[in-house]
């Protein structure tokens, strides 16, 4: 029997390795953006088309390289970081394992540019499939450039697996952000499609966030800084009010590198506890300084994991930081550190001896019962006449978000109708109507929930949502990722009924909303509600698109539990329930209908 192992092509190899570190296009935006940190620059440009499938850009002022490491870095293990193993427990840089660039070579188009500051010319250098085909002189600025074209153009298979350009556009967007916090002293720039997406000079920290997120987060944020033996806590949290029903502004970074980590997760919601509304997730952004011997970073190919010599003592202290900070703000003041210092004398206190201290006077003598009198010091007191009716309450209905808007004096006329049974409300929150057989128990949050939802998935099938314009159209202004994701679902959310439209960099007109909400929100806040319960379902459910955007909307739109309901807005819940056609479930899969007997009612009362 002959040999049947053999060694694989060096080309076949590298794909292999592909597969562990080239994902999708944002893993090839993180390490080419890693390398550029690395080589000391301090502006980097990222340019990308179609999600990064047609271009993935980097462009960077770093050191450059020389023309043997241009062609050197294209091998395999080729690493300026690593000598001996020793040196995998001193690693402060980003890239040290030496296999992105030829792993990204073996499944792409790479044209390399490239030029050291004492050198008069650069190295031009063009790769497909780890196959050199162009490699020359060539005169060029200080720094490194490298494009990567047609990703996955070689391996069919994978490149169909690929989401659509906005889906990989936000994973691209989030590897950016990171990159972006760990390092805000360098400058950064972001075009996809020709459309500047972020511009961030070399800044602090919070100045940083700020930009990335949104200019409202200035007021959102808490310091967080504590210095041990063990480990160098600094960054900043959220205030917990701010706290969002979705995960993605929770950032850890060890030796600024950014990595997940449920169990310090873990510590910073524990020192939120009690504080922090259920089902949130505050904001973030903490840097971890630790001794590299005592951490060990290359357990996972992304490097996004790190295994701690002391994993429960880091917990501990950043536990106690962040209650700590969290404390100082809830007893003192906000303090804007960027504030002009002029203002402060505008504020200063009286001196001690200038403030007055207030004084009552009263008469003793006063008495309030006896009226029309006067003498002996004594004031009368009248009192009004028709006193009692002051405290007559007008007993008058809200108007309901079921459409059904009446004034008030056809709420007040209204009266059951002679021989008809009406449905009545039960503690706000069901409605009680008899049925030939016995009754019926209605959750009318969950009633009215199916009911939107099941208008909402025809509008989107039949692309038309009925719209009331807005009197004055409101500018929502959102963060990249949060944009991007807008962009994704806007002929969706237009089918909805928005009426809503870009308008510059990060920022849409809302000039309608769907005719079906009148919860009394804002264009603004309706749209910021509708992504983030968006997200939420995108999270925890794996559904079709639509399916996923029309659930949201309608758990957004839909009346309340508490909430007074009228007698014909009752009967048209009804009416419109049980034209579903899933009357009986609940968007959570759980009972909308409790349908109660006759002959239950009489055994339970032992008939």
């Amino acid at each position: 029997m002959s040999d049947v192992i053999q060694l694989l092509p060096d080309a076949v190899a590298n794909q292999i390795a592909a597969g562990e570190v080239v994902q999708r296009p944002a893993s090839a935006v993180k390490e080419l953006i890693e390398n550029a940190i690395d080589a000391g620059a301090d502006k980097i440009r990222l340019i990308v088309r179609d999600g990064g499938k047609s271009l993935i850009q980097v462009i960077d002022n770093g050191c450059g390289m020389s023309v043997t490491d241009a062609r050197r870095c294209f091998e395999r293990h080729a690493t300026s970081k690593i000598r001996k193993a020793e040196d995998l427990f001193a690693i402060r840089s980003m890239g040290f394992r030496g296999e992105a660039l030829a792993s990204i070579a073996a499944i792409a188009h790479v044209e390399l540019k490239t030029r050291r500051v004492e050198d008069e010319l650069g190295t031009l250098i063009e790769i497909e499939g780890s196959n050199v085909v162009r490699q020359e002189p060539e005169a060029l600025p200080a720094g490194t450039s490298i494009a990567v074209k047609n990703l996955f153009y070689n391996i069919p298979a994978r490149r169909n697996f690929l989401k659509s350009n906005p889906v990989e556009m936000r994973h691209i967007v989030d590897e950016f952000q990171r990159l972006a916090l760990a390092h805000p002293r360098i400058f950064f720039t972001f075009h996809s499609d020709d459309n500047e997406l972020f511009h961030l000079p070399g800044e602090s920290l919070k100045q940083r966030i700020v930009h990335i997120f949104g200019n409202s987060y200035n007021q959102r944020l808490v310091p967080v800084e504590e210095e041990t033996t063990i480990i160098n806590l600094r960054g900043f949290i959220g205030k917990p009010e701010y706290a969002k029903k979705t995960r993605g502004e929770q950032f850890f970074f060890v030796n600024n590198r950014f990595v997940k980590d449920p169990y310090l997760n873990h510590a910073v919601v524990k020192a939120y506890e009690e504080i922090l509304p259920p089902e949130s997730y505050p904001l973030y952004v903490l840097f971890i300084e630790i001794d590299p011997a005592k951490i060990d970073i290359n357990v996972h190919p992304t490097k996004t994991e790190i295994k701690y010599a002391d994993e429960r003592a880091i917990y501990a202290i950043i536990q106690s930081a962040v209650k700590r900070s969290l404390g100082r703000y809830n007893i003192t003041p906000t303090l804007d550190f960027n504030q002009e210092t002029g203002f402060s004398q505008m504020i200063r206190p009286k001196p001690l001896e200038e403030i007055t201290p207030p004084s009552i006077t009263f008469n003793p003598d006063f008495n309030p019962f006896e009226n029309g009198k006067s003498g002996g010091g004594r004031q009368s007191s009248p009192i009004p006449q028709n006193w009692d009716t002051l405290y007559q309450i007008s007993q008058k209905e809200a108007p309901t978000q079921l459409g059904l808007h009446r004034d008030e004096e056809e709420l007040s006329a209204e009266q059951p109708q002679p021989g008809k049974k009406q449905p009545f409300q039960l503690h706000n929150r069901y409605i009680v109507s008899q049925i030939h057989s016995g009754f019926i128990l209605i959750d009318q949050q969950a009633a009215h929930e199916r009911i939107l939802f099941e208008q909402f998935c025809q509008q989107l099938e039949n692309r038309k949502g009925a719209s009331q314009q807005s009197l004055f159209p409101q500018t929502v202004t959102l963060n990249a990722a949060d944009f991007q994701l807008i962009s994704d679902l806007l002929p969706d959310i237009q089918a909805l009924g928005f009426q809503i439209r870009e308008f510059g960099k990060h920022t849409f007109v809302v000039e309608g909303i769907p005719a079906d909400l009148t919860s009394g929100m804002s264009e603004r806040q309706v749209l910021e509600q509708l992504l983030e319960d968006y997200k939420n379902n995108q999270a925890a459910l794996k559904l079709p698109k639509r399916e996923k955007l029309a659930r949201s909307l309608a758990r957004h739109a839909a009346i309340k539990s508490g909430t007074a309901l009228s007698t014909d807005d009752m009967a048209e819940l009804i009416d419109r329930l049980f034209a579903c056609e899933m009357p009986n479930v609940s968007l959570s899969g759980k009972p909308v209908i409790l349908t109660f007997t006759l002959q239950e009612l009489s055994e339970r009362f032992e008939r």
